[in-house]
């Protein structure tokens, strides 16, 4: 039998809901609502269509790794097996799309974010370093909230910082690239929800 794979891009319509089945394997799951854009020739703008409302299921390091990085409202791709139940309820026949996640990340299109590795992930060089521990100076990061922030990430900010115009602020270079790398490293989430309402 054939598979349907799809690949959407939508807005987080509900808080991620986690659980583990009876076997110990962890699940979360969450509403995406899709909505096409058109363009209206007559009035010679672009509108809102009809939205289309779907279930995202997320298995193992995937749905671990949902929870602390999706909110209601993001902007988000998924990318999975497409899947359609049907049933009967009374007299009635009803339906739910649902897809059963690969990979589901935010939509950069909107705005930003900050990877962070997951521990154990797969990929992940040895010790759970990430790639910066392949960067030169990289163990020499500042630490920030009890996390070593890694040296290059001090650098990118620091560079960001020297190219931005003066805003006044007493605080070197250092001390305000580990205060922002500390709060990316510790809000869970990076970047806004491209001006989503929650």
């Amino acid at each position: 039998m054939s598979e349907t794979h799809v690949t959407v891009t939508g807005n987080v319509a509900t808080e991620v809901s986690y659980g583990e089945t009876s076997g110990g394997v962890p699940m979360a799951s969450f509403r995406i609502g899709c909505t096409e854009r058109r363009y209206d020739r007559q009035r010679e703008c672009w509108v809102d269509g009809e939205t289309q409302w779907m279930t995202v299921t997320a298995w193992r390091a995937l749905a671990v790794n949902l929870i602390g990085s999706l909110a209601k409202g993001d902007p988000v791709l998924v990318s999975g097996r497409l899947r359609v139940r049907e049933w009967v309820e009374g007299e009635a026949k009803r339906g739910r799309v649902e897809i059963d996640a690969r990979s589901v990340g935010h939509d950069l299109t909107r705005g930003t974010t900050a990877f962070r590795w997951a521990t154990g992930a797969r990929g992940q060089p040895p010790g759970g370093a990430g790639p910066a521990a392949s960067v030169p100076g990289a163990e020499s990061g500042v630490e920030s909230g009890g996390e070593v922030v890694p040296a290059w990430i001090v650098s990118a900010l620091e560079a960001r910082r020297a190219s931005a115009p003066p805003s006044g602020a007493a605080a070197t270079a250092a001390e305000a690239a580990s205060g922002e790398a500390g709060e990316m490293a510790g809000s869970g989430r990076g970047g806004d929800a491209g001006g989503v309402p929650a």
